[in-house]
């Protein structure tokens, strides 16, 4: 495809290997990284895509899974950012699926936090009565990240988070000992407590979360 190529070119052509070291670091050197930064690669994408566009509406789904496959992180953020662009309005039943084997593919926290905020809260946005069926297979899953995935994906809701149905992930979680549950529980709560202060802090005060979810479900509660 046209279009990865020439964005594979144009990333390749600006990388900066001495700027890849600490990316990698910071990512517990999970993944490869060419050395750009958020705004520049933002750039690079943009260009391409304004080059591609008509290439890219008709088979955005399959470049973003080949983009997600490739070996560095940047490919993969721009996978994510092509997807969070494409899908808006633009849902297919069937697209769950493809959701489900970006959050267990190259998984880390910073793919896995877009793609369940962004594209797993807008598909079931777009399929409200698939909420209940996604969120329980995620949630009962042996994987980690569909596990936090099931936890956070109501961060774009705002007031109209199912303040239910989180407490009820909050529960089935709260005794896990993984760090990324623990610090999921508490970032979901916290930001719901923008809309719901009093609500979230009667549920901390009345359930045993470990320490670091309370903490940080309490943050912005005086």
């Amino acid at each position: 495809m046209n279009f990865i190529k020439d964005l594979d070119y144009d990333l390749r052509s600006n990388s900066n290997a001495e700027l890849a070291i600490p990316m990698e670091n910071y990512m517990k050197n999970n993944f490869s990284f060419l050395g750009l930064k958020t705004e520049e690669r933002r750039t690079i994408f943009k260009a391409n895509y304004e080059k591609y566009k008509t290439e890219i509406k008709t088979n955005f789904r399959t470049i973003a899974w080949e983009l997600f496959n490739a070996k560095e992180r940047e490919f993969h953020q721009c996978a994510i950012d092509l997807l969070v662009k494409e899908f808006k309005k633009n849902y297919i039943l069937e697209d769950i699926k493809l959701i489900e084997n970006l959050i267990i593919t190259n998984s880390w926290w910073d793919s896995v936090d877009t793609i369940a905020k962004y594209l797993v809260g807008g598909y079931l946005q777009s399929f409200p009565s698939e909420t209940f069926k996604v969120i329980e297979q995620f949630s009962n899953s042996d994987n980690m990240w569909l596990n936090r995935t099931a936890i956070i994906f109501q961060l774009s809701y705002k007031e109209k988070t199912n303040f239910e149905l989180l407490k009820s992930e909050c529960e089935k979680h709260k005794e896990s000992k993984e760090f990324f549950i623990q610090k999921a529980i508490g970032w979901a709560l916290r930001d719901y407590s923008r809309f719901n202060p009093k609500g979230v802090k009667e549920y901390v005060d009345s359930t045993n979360l470990k320490p670091l979810s309370q903490r940080e479900a309490l943050r912005n509660i005086t």
